[in-house]
């Protein structure tokens, strides 16, 4: 007798732990789904879900706020995402609100992420559908990253094998850096253009010499001596003009402070009573 009510007792235990554990799960799992919170519907409608399920997590402001009710197929081209929102978030959520599907990490759960209207202070109602933005296709973006490394991958081939060619003394930046010949060349040029530049200020050299000789002849003497007299009258024309410029400025200055002493006279003059 005494077993059996052991045995009872036990099974009471296990039943009261299993029904408890239960009830548990129940309330987590109702909570995460937001069944026991006054919530509101929104929708979205995309192109393309990129894989959200029913069931994944809405976030505002990076909080979750609900999750992803239903997904309905409207088209060949177009799905309509049902979002479940805790009420008590609506009044953040502004109208032109954008709804974006995202990751949660770069390899986590798809998650919708609801960004609120910049342009609007009224809030979204119950029922009312956001501006959806389609998620990043990332078979586009691995594509265009292969791409790009098959590109690297080509050219950085392609500067081996310049820099090869240039260690074995290959090409003008080659024959330049390893080859003696060339640069015994690059020499010789320097040299050669040394030489004609010594050649050039001894021509010149020469050339003023026998520009003074002919100063000096005879010949020559009356022809150079009018040259200097006309460069002469030149000079003293110029100076000449110069002066007289000079001398009406100061009649100019004069006159004009003779009138302004004439003018501040006559304004000091009392009048007659």
């Amino acid at each position: 007798m005494h077993d059996k009510t052991s045995q009872k007792v036990k099974v009471g235990i296990f039943t009261s732990v299993t029904i408890l554990l239960l009830l548990v799960g129940v309330f987590l799992i109702g909570r995460n789904k937001n069944m026991f919170r006054s919530t509101f519907t929104l929708y979205g409608t995309f192109k393309n879900v990129g894989g959200l399920q029913v069931g994944n997590n809405i976030r505002f402001v990076g909080i979750d706020v609900g999750t992803v009710e239903n997904i309905d197929i409207l088209s060949d081209s177009t799905a309509r995402v049902t979002l479940r929102v805790q009420k008590k978030v609506q009044p953040f959520i502004k109208k032109g609100a954008i709804a974006n599907i995202t990751s949660d990490g770069l390899m986590g759960d798809k998650l919708v992420a609801i960004s609120s209207g910049a342009n609007s202070n009224v809030p979204v109602k119950d029922g009312e559908t956001i501006e959806a933005v389609d998620p990043l296709q990332f078979d586009k973006v691995l594509d265009r990253i292969s791409g790009v490394a098959t590109n690297a991958e080509v050219i950085t081939g392609q500067l081996a094998g310049i820099a090869t060619q240039v260690n074995q003394g290959k090409g003008s930046i080659g024959r330049l850096l390893y080859s003696d010949s060339m640069a015994n060349d690059l020499e010789g040029t320097v040299n050669e253009a040394k030489k004609t530049m010594k050649a050039v200020h001894k021509g010149s050299e020469g050339f003023s010499e026998n520009m003074e000789a002919l100063k000096h002849n005879f010949l020559l003497r009356g022809y150079f001596r009018k040259k200097e007299k006309a460069a002469k009258e030149a000079q003293e024309k110029k100076e000449e003009a110069q002066e007289k410029k000079e001398k009406e400025q100061e009649k100019k200055e004069k006159k004009k402070n003779k009138k302004s002493d004439k003018d501040s006279s006559t304004l000091n003059i009392p009048k007659d009573n």
